[in-house]
């Protein structure tokens, strides 16, 4: 960092500490602000820092308000389209990642005091808390984006922030094909699939592009169709007119007013759905799920966390078996071989690059639940 820049950001935490005293000073004397922030700041720099020029005391004031009412150096990671994740892991180790690749951010906050004050400026416009009693948040902004939280006691070396960008807008099949996610070929055999009402299974890594893909395999869903999403923290972006969207709630300190996502997909189920899109599976709700694409909720999709199409249905079997019911597993497995019908595999390359791998058939071979590459063609 330049000198000049640095002399800037020192005088700008100076000045915003003196601002804040002075405001505390008028609320302890029961006095309301004396002028809009903006202005306070502005007559502020103008007292101390006149002989500076005009473009450094504009610097000047644009930190101590950043710093003040917004997020601080979290702004400019924000502002930038094209970073896809901030990860905070201390007042000063910020990283981001941008076209699938992380690298230090290349900011840092001034303390642990001024990272907290962060995240409560975050967490307040959503009704959410944060403290010892509740040391993890998980949350949804309003543009979509995903914030997780966790602070000591169960982070050792401080709070820790992530964001996940989610745009207003995600990129369709065309787009994917010229990002190289998909071909051309893979494309027509998707689309196919899902018109033709066949329950697809998107199987991938942390990171590796799975509600990107299955917002564009939505796009193949008729326009006619009633659609039900169902989602932790709403990330899809669907294009029909005819959509509900539901989000699982956590319990509140007190320990009530959980809704889950299998809650969600159980009510779901009495909405008259033609489609029903859960944006991922990762608890008992797989059984539910099953139970659907086994009674006429045909053409579902979702995706989960797993390393091969063969291994996401084995995660599927197990998600299932944690619904407690005593079930045998042999018929868990029949359920998943009779309600899935394909599993697509999406991985995130060591370039970044996200690239579907694999598109596999559920088929039934020796009596047990297997898959096999499906064959694709240029026809259609």
């Amino acid at each position: 960092m330049a000198a000049r820049e640095r002399h800037v950001e020192e005088l700008a935490t100076s000045l915003r500490a003196r601002l804040i005293e002075r405001r505390r000073g008028e609320a302890a004397a029961g006095r309301a602000a004396s002028a809009p922030l903006a202005d306070e700041v502005r007559e502020l720099v103008e007292e101390e820092a006149a002989l500076l020029g005009v473009e450094d005391r504009s610097a000047v004031e644009t930190l101590i308000v950043r710093d003040t009412i917004g997020l601080g150096p979290l702004e400019e990671l924000l502002a930038d389209p094209a970073i896809e994740e901030v990860m905070v892991n201390g007042p000063d180790r910020v990283y981001v990642e941008r076209g699938g690749r992380i690298e230090p951010a290349g900011v840092s906050f001034p303390g642990e005091e001024e990272l907290r004050n962060a995240i409560e400026r975050i967490l307040a416009p959503l009704g959410r808390r944060i403290d010892e009693l509740s040391p993890m948040v998980d949350a949804r902004l309003a543009d979509g984006s995903r914030v997780n939280v966790v602070i000591p006691p169960l982070a050792i070396d401080g709070p820790v922030l992530s964001i996940r960008r989610f745009g207003a807008s995600r990129p369709g099949p065309g787009e994917l094909v010229a990002l190289g996610t998909l071909t051309a070929v893979q494309v027509r055999a998707l689309e196919r699939a899902v018109s033709g009402r066949r329950s697809v299974l998107v199987s991938g890594g942390t990171g590796s592009g799975k509600t990107t893909l299955l917002n564009a395999l939505s796009s193949f869903i008729a326009a006619g169709e009633r659609v039900v999403t169902i989602e932790d923290a709403a990330e899809l972006r669907l294009q029909q007119a005819h959509v509900v969207r539901l989000e699982s709630r956590p319990a509140s300190v007190e320990g009530r007013g959980e809704v889950t996502v299998r809650d969600l997909l159980r009510n779901a189920l009495r909405m008259r759905p033609d489609r029903i899109v859960i944006g991922e599976v990762r608890g008992p709700e797989a059984l539910d799920l099953l139970t659907a694409l086994n009674t006429g909720h045909d053409g579902a999709l979702s995706t989960v966390h797993a390393n091969s199409p063969g291994d996401a249905l084995a995660r599927l079997e197990t998600l299932a078996l944690m619904a407690g019911l005593g079930l045998p597993h042999g018929a868990i497995a029949d359920q998943v071989q009779r309600g899935i019908d394909l599993v697509v595999h999406i991985e995130r390359g060591g370039d970044g690059g996200r690239r579907v791998t694999e598109i596999a058939e559920v088929v039934r071979v020796a009596g047990a639940t297997a898959v096999r590459a499906l064959e694709l063609d240029d026809g259609g």
